[in-house]
């Protein structure tokens, strides 16, 4: 048995306290452990009632970097687990220290999945899909994934991909509507979105060209396919390569027609 010799405040961190066993330095506690455990000069202690302070230090200490971690914002438990366990701490210490913060509000992986889901609709306009990935990478359990997703209508859905679709609309004026269908489909099944979605979205869009726009669509992109062409072939293989592939870009069998007779006449 060793009896409190010293407590002495620690100058860099005054809220831990130096504990002195029988004139020499044995451990440190925060304050709360220090009041927990009724430590004060000529407390004897066992071994095993030091051992279990120094445990219950380690569980203080979890806790405040914890809490650090926390302060800059929302994070879920399996996030906190791995930051304390690249800090050094052990298993039961984060238990320990994971089960408090849930105790006194700090976290709950429920309140912030549902932040979460609002974050990524507002901030990215995310379908179900990504931000089931994303809850999956902050470790939730796949039935909070599923409540938590529940919420996330088809209505609103919708909406948000109509967002995606129209702006996809306007930066791709340059296409033909073959192309920014494809565009949007691409956009919308990479944001998380299903293929219902995503067909609700390309039905309720009208993509329409105008003859002029036309025009200008297949003289820049047939221009670039004829070049492509030329170098290797000529006559009617030329030709059908040609067709082939401003075809699978969607352009009118008309236009294409114009456009590779306008070729020819320029070659004469």
């Amino acid at each position: 048995m060793r009896a409190i010799t010293k407590i002495s405040r620690q100058k860099r961190n005054q809220d831990r306290y130096n504990i002195y066993l029988n004139e020499e330095y044995v451990f440190a506690v925060d304050e709360g452990t220090l009041i927990k455990f009724g430590l004060q000069k000529g407390k004897v202690l066992e071994q095993f009632e030091i051992d279990e302070i120094q445990y219950e230090d380690e569980i203080a200490k979890a806790f405040n970097k914890a809490l650090g971690f926390l302060s800059f914002q929302m994070r879920s438990e399996h996030e906190v687990k791995q930051k304390l366990l690249q800090l050094g701490h052990g298993e039961a210490v984060i238990q320990e220290a994971i089960h408090k913060l849930n105790r006194l509000g700090f976290l709950n992986d429920e309140s912030y999945s549902k932040a979460l889901l609002e974050t990524r609709k507002r901030t990215a306009k995310k379908g179900p899909a990504a931000i089931r990935q994303d809850l999956m990478k902050k470790g939730i359990a796949k039935d909070l994934q599923q409540e938590v997703l529940n919420s996330y209508g088809h209505d609103e859905q919708l909406q948000l991909a109509m967002e995606l679709a129209e702006k996809a609309i306007r930066s791709n004026d340059n296409k033909t509507p073959t192309q920014v269908k494809q565009k949007i489909q691409d956009v919308l099944l990479r944001k998380g979105y299903s293929y219902g979605i995503v067909n609700d979205v390309l039905e309720r869009l009208t993509l329409e060209r105008k003859e002029d726009e036309w025009s200008a669509l297949i003289e820049n992109q047939g221009g670039k396919i004829w070049r492509k062409y030329a170098n290797k072939f000529e006559g009617f293989e030329l030709h059908q390569k040609v067709k082939q592939a401003l075809y699978q870009k969607g352009f009118p069998s008309e236009i294409i027609t114009a456009f590779i007779e306008q070729k020819e006449q320029e070659n004469e």
